[in-house]
């Protein structure tokens, strides 16, 4: 009977060893095995998102001749739009250059900008992250800042040889400076609780009292630039609710965020110019 009872509780017994052994194992150990596991684990991410490429590609090759005509057509329309706004940032960077040539002031390029593909969400109740197909062979820094079209996605949380891990500006852990557009004062912008298949939020502390902000009229959150992270003026959402702080000086409120960072397909990483210089020059074979 108590070899039963014995047999029953080892299970236990076990986990609660490895559950010890991990909590007394040094701080070093563990970033080492951590690192090591995601190292190890990096293929099959980067497989797996190729195979589902593939599957879209496929699933794509299904669809009518007319579709396809009509798909292409919206997207002809499209090309013609960008190629305007293109020609137009280069005409303003050709000015700003010229500008800056004539009253002798450095110039404002800070980043260079690195594409990547998503390869694997992690959400959860405690963290919103991405794993991208692009690391440190791509010269991607811890830190770094993530956007995409509607704005913000979020900084580089780690960084491995082939992947990154990028912590979403949903998580509670990110915390930056804003400013409601048309302002300059600084606002506390972090992330929020967000549950499954609730809508993306964030939330606001330490605004002004003259702010107003509700449903019908939102304010635009952007960034402030302080801090040296993000560059100013970036999306980060819309404030839908401001209302008196608990300390009476400020109000705190919430941010409605872009409901496509959680199914996002690409995102470009902003890599500081500085850190290209600082990395060794890799010679070819």
């Amino acid at each position: 009977m108590p070899s039963r009872r014995f047999d029953q509780a080892r299970p236990f017994l076990t986990l609660g060893i490895l559950v010890a052994g991990w909590l007394i194992m040094p701080g070093a150990v563990k970033s080492f095995l951590r690192a090591s596991f995601f190292e190890l684990t990096a293929p099959v991410t980067l497989a797996a998102s190729k195979v589902r490429d593939l599957q879209d590609f496929w699933a794509l090759r299904s669809h009518s001749k007319t579709e396809l005509i009509e798909a292409g057509r919206d997207q002809a329309r499209i090309n013609a739009s960008y190629e305007v706004a293109v020609q137009q940032t280069t005409e303003l960077k050709a000015e700003i250059a010229r500008l800056e040539t004539l009253l002798r002031l450095p110039s404002r390029d800070q980043y260079r900008l690195e594409h990547a593909r998503v390869a694997r969400r992690d959400f959860s109740a405690w963290w919103q992250r991405i794993v991208i197909r692009k690391g440190r062979d791509h010269g991607i820094p811890v830190g770094a800042p993530a956007v995409f079209s509607g704005g913000v996605v979020g900084r580089v949380a780690e960084v491995h040889a082939m992947t990154a891990v990028v912590e979403l500006i949903t998580s509670p852990g990110v915390r930056l400076a804003g400013v409601v557009e048309g302002d300059s004062r600084p606002i506390s912008f972090q992330g929020g609780s967000n549950p499954a298949f609730a809508p993306p939020t964030g939330i606001v502390e330490l605004m002004p009292l003259d702010i107003i902000a509700s449903p019908t009229s939102p304010k635009r959150l952007v960034t402030s630039g302080y801090g040296g992270v993000f560059p100013p003026g970036l999306t980060l959402g819309t404030i839908v609710r401001a209302e008196l702080g608990s300390d009476g000086l400020h109000k705190s409120g919430e941010v409605r965020l872009d409901e496509r960072l959680g199914s996002l397909t690409e995102i470009t990483v902003l890599v500081p110019l500085e850190v290209d210089a600082a990395a060794p020059v890799r010679s070819s074979p």
